[in-house]
């Protein structure tokens, strides 16, 4: 069993799980102290699979404000909300036709007031998902752009044909760019015989950052939802809003038909001068909101001029570096490559000290866009599946920085493994799917890697209990629920005190109550390791010491690989209170001296 955090003796206890003190409640969002994000731990929550509360198969706002007290029984600070807006839903709704009203599939913006304050009564807030790159081609905004005389038609990304080319040809497209979510990034409009840019879906189109009118409306809606109770955002793909002044062709490598759009158009010129107009515009510095950026393809020292606090950019990124390490070099996007511990390791090591003194550091594991963490960077077997869910909870929540869990990580919910492309509904998967079964490329390999990194791992509803559907809905759930949810659940996670649940609890209450979780300086130690990760952090004459066994096998510390622990306090073990030399699989530590 699991100590309680901040236990001196780490010794187990025999009686129920310790109670962790509730956050006390404010009555609004403007309870927002400077750098208040540095200390808190945000939760994500993707609302077409957390909660169904009308049984039509679909999470919604209602649903999720009936679990705000699990929330808080957790001791998170801060919800992060995908996208609830009006949408047509080719993209779950990262397509938005209303930027100022709830999709009826989720409810209504007084359900969204109502969660608001709820949130805020219990002392924590909300972020909402900002996705300004592109809108979807049903938004007024680009109904209007559609006519080639309309006031709007600067508000998107408009190119004729290529030269020599008529609209529609093959190869006509403006350049040889490609989609994230493949095919081509430009899509004909026949009536005009333009092409429009879309980096992600054909319904989903870019829109033209170059325009200050498209600029200004973007920042009167986020400053309608500051005013509405908001505490932050969340900006998707926002390193993507600054497009190059010149759009040419880029490199096409084997097995692939388009050029990189990512590579042609992230961290653009303007980024940074975007990012300053938002903060100044919206006022994100001076109302202390919480902002992250989503920046795939950014580098740290994009991410440090970022979040230096004297450029009043934004407060977080996330980096993508770490999530990329198991992907096959050169290979299709779902290729598999084995993970490297060390390479893993160095990675967030490299994050850690390059924004140790200018700029925060996001932790993550997983999200809506990621497979599960435990069956990606862990052991999901039934021998494994609870410790390495907590271990990797403790690497995560002891480097420095800003924790992101994502629903259901709390449980150690694991990839569902569908096996037929029939099961799948993310855009990605199926067009990658046909994409790749158009190249020849072979079904059984392109099946694995959907079965082990598709987005739709994260996208199964949240499991609840072990009644029908895992008690996420009375109907028919968007998206089937994973069998084990008869075992994974959260009831019975909440009963069994040495539960990956209540080791969240635990390490959450470690950062409340201990500021050298929050502010100590970070250490890496042996890097080269093929099992162990171990770190430090430092504050004052206080040290902690973490020791995570990252391995299905028994793993040996090599002597004097760590600080003398024999006068240490055991904060949050996985199997107890020990100093031994030998680590148990996914057994980890955390260690006060001083």
């Amino acid at each position: 069993m699991n100590p309680p955090a901040g236990s001196v003796t780490g010794r187990e206890s025999t009686s129920a799980v310790q109670p962790i003190a509730p956050a006390e409640p404010v009555a609004a969002g403007e309870n927002r102290p400077p750098d208040w994000w540095k200390s808190s731990v945000v939760y994500q929550i993707y609302p077409r699979s957390f909660a169904d509360s009308n049984g039509d198969g679909i999470g919604d706002i209602p649903g999720i404000t009936g679990k705000v007290d699990y929330l808080h029984r957790l001791g998170v600070d801060v919800v992060w909300l995908s996208p609830v807006y009006r949408s047509p839903m080719d993209d779950n709704g990262y397509d938005i036709s209303d930027y100022q009203d709830v999709d009826p599939a989720f409810g209504t913006l007084a359900d969204l007031d109502e969660l608001i304050a709820a949130l805020h009564g219990r002392g924590m807030k909300l972020v909402m998902d900002l996705v300004v790159n592109h809108t979807s081609d049903e938004h007024p905004w680009f109904i209007e752009s559609r006519d080639p005389l309309s006031s709007k038609r600067d508000w998107y990304w408009w190119r004729p044909a290529r030269d020599g080319f008529e609209p529609g040809a093959e190869g006509a497209e403006p350049t040889n760019w490609g989609s994230a979510f493949s095919g081509s990034a430009w899509e004909l409009d026949r009536n005009s015989g333009q092409y429009f840019l879309h980096m992600f879906s054909r319904k989903q189109p870019d829109l033209n950052w170059e325009n200050p009118q498209v600029r200004q409306a973007v920042y009167a809606m986020m400053n309608w939802w500051v005013d509405r109770g908001v505490d932050g955002f969340r900006m998707d793909v926002i390193n993507l809003i600054s497009k190059p002044a010149r759009f040419d062709d880029g490199p096409v490598g084997p097995n692939q038909k388009y050029s990189s759009s990512f590579a042609a158009i992230a961290n653009g010129d303007r980024l940074h001068e975007f990012l300053a107009e938002m903060n100044a515009q919206v006022g994100l510095t001076e109302r202390n909101l919480i902002t992250v950026g989503e920046m795939p393809g950014s580098t740290i020292d994009t991410a440090r001029a970022v979040t230096d606090p004297a450029n009043r950019e934004l407060d977080m990124v996330f980096t993508f570096e770490h999530v990329g390490l198991d992907a096959k070099p050169g290979g299709q996007k779902f290729d598999l490559h084995p993970l490297s511990l060390p390479a893993l390791k160095q990675n967030l090591e490299a994050w850690q000290v390059g924004l140790a003194d200018v700029g925060w550091n996001s932790l993550y594991w997983d999200n809506h866009d990621q497979p599960r963490a435990v069956s990606r960077f862990g052991d999901d077997s039934p021998a494994h599946r609870v410790n390495s869910a907590k271990t990797l909870a403790t690497v995560q929540h002891m480097h420095r920085g800003t924790p992101y869990v994502y629903q259901g990580e709390e449980l150690g919910m694991t990839n569902t493994y569908f096996v037929d492309i029939g099961q799948y509904q993310d855009i990605e998967s199926v067009n990658y799917h046909a994409d790749a079964m158009s190249l020849g490329l072979e079904a059984e390999t392109v099946l694995a890697g959907l079965a082990a990194r598709s987005r739709d791992n994260a996208r199964t509803p949240v499991q609840w209990n072990d009644s029908a559907q895992a008690g996420f809905s009375t109907g028919q759930p968007w998206l089937p629920v994973n069998p084990n949810y008869v075992t994974i659940n959260a009831a019975a996670a909440e009963n069994d005190p040495d539960s990956v649940f209540h080791h969240f609890r635990q390490l959450i209450a470690l950062r409340k109550s201990h500021r050298i979780v929050v502010e100590g300086r970070f250490e890496l130690l042996l890097p080269e390791h093929e099992q162990i990760w171990a770190l430090t952090r430092t504050l004052g004459r206080q040290m902690l010491v973490m020791i995570a066994n990252c391995s299905s096998a028994p793993a040996a510390l090599p002597a004097g690989a760590v600080p003398d622990l024999t006068q240490a306090q055991v904060l949050v073990t996985t199997h107890g209170a020990s100093t031994a030399a030998e680590l148990q699989p996914w057994e980890s530590r955390i260690h006060l001296l001083g």
